[in-house]
Parts: C-alpha cells; sequence; structure tokens
C-alpha cells in the first residue's frame, strides 16, 4: 500500500473544502473535506457497504478502513458489517472513522489519477443495491400531501376536501410495507405482477431512523433521524375481487406486492442535507413525462409528526424507514392529467429528490404463473373487465 506521512491524521485542515465539524461523539473535533452518501453495492460479486463521493466514486469502507488501519495512528474500529450496522454504530465511532477515510483519501490523493486507491471504483463498475438490506419495518404516510386529496374528484369536489382536510388535520395515517422482496435498489426492475394492470407511482422522502425512537416528541425527532433517501411507493389500484370476506379496501393486495418499494440510490447523513421540512423538492417522472413534483409546504404532517405518531405505536430500530407520503400526479388521479394513467411495461420511473438523487428503474411484466388452486390473486380484467 501507499506510504503514509506520520502525522497526516492533524494536517487535514489544510485541504479541507467542505466543513461539518462532528461534535457529537467523544475526543476532539473533527472536519471533513467533502460530504459524502452511503449506500450498498455489488463489488466482485459481493453486497459491500460503501461510501458514495461526488455522486460517481464508491469506496468500499471496509477495504478502506483496514487500509487506513495500517497507520498507526489509526486506532482500529471494526468496519460496519452492513448498513443496519453501520447506523446503529455511526454515533459511537463509526461516523468518525468515515470522516477519516474521506480525509485521508483527498490528502493523499487517493480518488483520481494515478495515487487512485484499489478501493474506489467508479458508480458504473458495480451493482446498486438498496442502500439498506433490509428494514427491519417501513411505514409509509398515507395521504400526506393536500394535492393528493380526493385527486380522482371534480376541481370543486378536491378543493372542499382540501379544505376539510385542513380544518381537521388529525393524527397522520401510516401503513407497513414489506421489506425484503419489496425493496429492491437502482440496478433492478419494477414488476408489474401477472394480471394486475393498474400499477401506480408515488415518490416518497424517505427518513432513516439512526436512534432507538418511542413516544418520542414531534420537537425532537429530527435527533432520532440518521439520513435520507429516495423511495417509491409503487401499488397495484386493482383492489380485491368481489365475494368473500366482506372487506373493501386491501393494503396488502395494494402495498405489498414483491418489487413494489424501490429504495436508494443511498442514502444522506442528515448532517449533509439539512432540514427537509424547509428544503424538500421531490419529483417523479414516467419516461420525459413529468407526473408529480412538490415541496414540503404541500405537506400535511410534518415528518417529524409522523415520527411522533408512528414511535407512539411501535419502537423504531436504527436501519427503520419512515415514507413523507406523495403529492398530486399519481396515475389512478385525473386532477394533473385529466384521465388515469398506469405503468406499462418498457417504460422508466425516475424519482428525484434534490439533495440526494435520481432513482431510475425500468419496468417489466411478469409472466403468467403456472398451478394455482383458485386461491390467487387473480387479474383484475376477471372482476372489473377494460380500463
Amino acid at each position: 500500500m501507499r506510504a503514509r506521512v506520520a502525522g497526516a491524521a492533524l494536517a487535514f485542515a489544510a485541504v479541507l473544502a467542505f466543513a461539518a465539524p462532528l461534535s457529537a461523539q467523544r475526543g476532539p473535533e473533527i472536519e471533513i473535506a467533502e460530504p459524502f452518501k452511503v449506500g450498498t453495492f455489488e463489488i466482485d460479486g459481493v453486497p459491500r457497504v460503501a461510501l458514495v463521493l461526488r455522486d460517481a466514486l464508491i469506496v468500499d469502507i471496509g477495504e478502506a478502513n483496514g487500509d487506513l488501519e495500517r497507520n498507526p495512528v489509526y486506532p482500529p474500529v471494526p468496519a460496519p458489517a452492513d448498513m443496519i450496522d453501520l447506523i446503529g454504530r455511526y454515533e459511537y465511532g463509526v461516523r468518525l472513522r468515515l470522516y477519516e477515510i474521506v480525509n485521508d483519501l483527498v490528502a493523499r490523493g487517493g480518488l483520481s489519477g494515478s495515487g487512485r486507491a484499489d478501493f474506489v471504483h467508479d458508480l458504473e463498475d458495480v451493482r446498486v443495491l438498496p442502500p439498506i438490506m433490509y428494514p427491519g419495518k417501513i411505514l409509509n404516510a398515507a395521504v400526506n400531501f393536500y394535492s393528493h386529496v380526493n385527486e380522482a374528484g371534480s376541481e370543486e369536489e378536491r378543493r372542499e376536501a382540501r379544505r376539510q382536510r385542513r380544518e381537521n388535520r388529525g393524527v397522520p395515517y401510516l401503513f407497513l410495507k414489506p421489506t425484503r422482496g419489496a425493496v429492491i435498489g437502482a440496478d433492478d426492475r419494477i414488476v408489474i405482477p401477472f394480471g394486475r394492470d393498474r400499477t401506480d407511482w408515488e415518490v416518497e422522502l424517505g427518513a432513516v431512523i439512526g436512534r432507538s425512537a418511542k413516544y418520542v416528541d414531534a420537537r425532537d425527532a429530527q435527533d432520532h433521524v440518521f439520513g435520507y433517501t429516495v423511495t417509491i411507493d409503487v401499488s397495484d389500484r386493482g383492489g380485491r375481487p368481489p365475494g368473500g370476506n366482506p372487506m373493501t379496501s386491501d393494503w396488502f393486495v395494494g402495498k405489498g406486492h414483491d418489487t413494489f418499494a424501490p429504495m436508494g440510490p443511498w442514502i444522506v447523513p442528515k448532517e449533509f442535507y439539512g432540514d427537509p421540512m424547509e428544503q424538500l423538492r421531490q419529483t417523479l417522472d414516467v419516461g420525459e413525462e413529468r407526473m408529480q413534483e412538490a415541496t414540503a409546504g404541500d405537506m400535511i404532517h410534518t415528518l417529524w409528526e409522523l415520527i411522533e405518531y408512528g414511535s407512539s405505536v411501535a419502537t423504531l430500530f436504527p436501519g427503520d424507514v419512515i415514507n413523507n407520503g406523495t403529492s398530486g400526479g399519481v396515475g389512478m388521479g385525473t386532477a394533473v392529467r385529466g384521465e388515469t394513467r398506469f405503468l406499462q411495461p418498457g417504460e422508466v420511473v425516475s424519482a428525484s429528490i434534490d439533495g440526494i438523487g435520481t432513482l431510475t428503474l425500468e419496468v417489466v411484466a411478469e409472466t403468467e404463473p403456472a398451478g394455482g388452486t383458485g386461491a390467487r390473486l387473480p387479474p383484475v380484467r376477471s372482476y372489473r373487465g377494460n380500463r
């Protein structure tokens, strides 16, 4: 490995281009040479937790940590085994080590040219996996943007529904989204389930929990957040077939299919993003057509209120994700385009949040499964006919 300059860890201030003080941990304050994001990537066939620099360079944390520790200036710190481990230990030594890795690479020219470290990879040379494999739970906020209230109604009906909602906000509505199977990364594809021809899109901000939370006050909720990511709440609007159980709303059918929880492409630690309630801007395109665009000013309940409500029902643990809800412009609504519009095989969905990144996925159709006894979820056309 390349030689080190003794005491280099104490001389980084001269090369700093971005200042983000590290004061939540014991020991001297340290600044970071440039901001980073974190994600999970398949490198040489193995999932690896990594730093993302300049939205283009992937730094294998395990390899970088081992390289750093060859210099006796740096004490041993166990590298995170996965993203949940990184999040859980971020405030207990991992953040300091990640700052040291970035500072060391910048100081010695380890990101480019002839001095580039072997553990620094180009984004296009790795496979982008979901940043968290996999959250313990995902909580999504239902109808949490005023522009999403009664999207299928007339203009007068929408106006009245939003007026009523402003006057009676109540408490948030959260529902559980499956994790493993539903959560996919930027290099995966959204699969339209066989026979389910009303697949919809919803771009959302995902707040990743960093510290366990139970009965957290909204005013303190930000302290329990690790960072932020882009998510898509893919939805099946086909509903249940008639007969049997009289329940008319089936959230498992609507939200629970495989591939219906895209996440990524990475996570921005909160110190590099700021307050989402002040700067959030989230958009979604299908192909070249802009379907959704909204800011935090359209939200009914703040992200912090969602965390307060969610933590009053179930303890939130590091790596859990709370999604902030979506705005007007979903496929089932008629307010934006004047007609319903659902995803088709071959289309490409791109969800973006300013300051975080863009999650782009191709849409494909599932082939018809064989067998079954009749208890399987049937095609929508079998009970609703053509659209």
